[in-house]
């Protein structure tokens, strides 16, 4: 019995080349941004090179990253949430309100805010999902009701801005080793957030690649009818990507919390940009479907390096809003740049 051959320009024969897949990786701008802004702030400010102050670098962008991962993978879903800055303060202030007025072990205030803090995902991803209203008009709504919230209720219970402290009860010390303690090695001071932030990264670098759920990511995100007419189940899609923002919300809202033991009810708001910027300057683009996890780590990265770099230089920190600003217009057109590239080189 003969075989035949496939034909010789069959392209399920080729084998890219690395510079082609290096091309395609969406963070590989990122990736050279974050290069130059490193040199940059290397040569402008002298401690910038400091151990000590990669841990302050690593701390800043991790803040932001944990935040930045589940934003991508939204955004790859062509989605948005401009909710995720206030929802982070929304967590922090349930976990202390509960605990402090039902004067329960901090863990139980953690455990009912991780409760809420997820049914704020489901319902923007319901509402989305059953409206078919644009996610940006959605989480704006969500953001004004969540804002109006957090001040309003905290003035009610505490009467006052902030919450009560709740430094001094059960269960406060193995909460704040859980979510805002510290390691040091050596003259570096490296906090917990790292850990979260590497892991949650890992993990979404994961779910997208290796898994069936991130394939319904990036087909929601490139067509969502298209991809429903295949049989991807997009509302679950969505509503769980809306449930991993709230998750790492929690997460940040806890840090949030611990590391200080009392919120001010007015933070969070416009953070939810700085993680959409992270995201884009990682390489996610507006209209869905292309993006990494990684890239959003690194899009963090040089947020951090940024935020902190300008202090070690020792310039007017008035000017971060700025050069924030540049690296973004700057970032958008190299990621365009290489997708041109990339796919000129097919």
């Amino acid at each position: 019995m003969s075989v035949t051959a496939p034909p010789a320009g069959d392209e399920r024969l080729l084998r890219a080349s690395p510079l082609r897949t290096l091309l395609g990786r969406p963070e590989l701008g990122s990736v050279v941004g974050a290069a130059a802004v490193f040199l940059f702030f290397a040569v402008m400010a002298d401690s910038f090179l400091r151990l000590s102050s990669f841990g302050t670098v690593l701390y800043a962008a991790s803040t932001i990253g944990i935040m930045a991962v589940p934003v991508a993978l939204l955004m790859i879903g062509g989605e948005f949430d401009l909710s995720a800055g206030v929802m982070v303060t929304s967590s922090a202030l349930i976990s202390s309100m509960f605990s402090y007025e039902m004067t329960a072990n901090v863990w139980v205030g953690v455990g009912v805010s991780l409760l809420v803090t997820l049914a704020f995902g489901v319902f923007n991803g319901f509402l989305l999902t059953r409206t078919r209203l644009p996610s940006f008009i959605i989480t704006l709504g969500t953001f004004l009701m969540l804002t109006g919230l957090n001040l309003g209720v905290t003035k009610l219970i505490s009467e006052s801005v902030s919450t009560k402290t709740i430094g001094d009860m059960e269960g406060f010390a193995s909460a704040r080793a859980v979510f805002a303690s510290q390691l040091s090695l050596g003259s570096i001071d490296l906090k917990v957030t790292i850990l979260w932030w590497a892991v949650l990264v890992a993990l979404a670098t994961w779910i997208l690649l290796r898994t069936r759920f991130g394939n319904w990511i990036f087909a929601v995100g490139g067509n969502d009818d298209a991809a429903r007419a295949v049989g991807v189940p997009v509302v679950r899609t969505k509503i769980g990507l809306y449930m991993g923002v709230a998750f790492c919300a929690w997460i940040s809202g806890q840090h949030l919390l611990f590391s200080f033991d009392v919120v001010q009810s007015g933070e969070g708001v416009g953070n939810e940009l700085i993680y959409i910027i992270a995201a884009v300057i990682g390489g996610c683009l507006i209209t869905g479907g292309y993006g990494s996890a990684i890239g959003s780590a690194v899009g963090a990265f040089i947020f951090g390096m940024t935020s902190k770099g300008i202090v070690y230089a020792e310039w007017d920190p008035d000017w971060f809003k700025f050069f924030l600003g540049a690296m973004l217009l700057l970032a958008t057109l190299l990621n365009a740049w290489v997708r041109k590239r990339a796919e000129a080189s097919r």
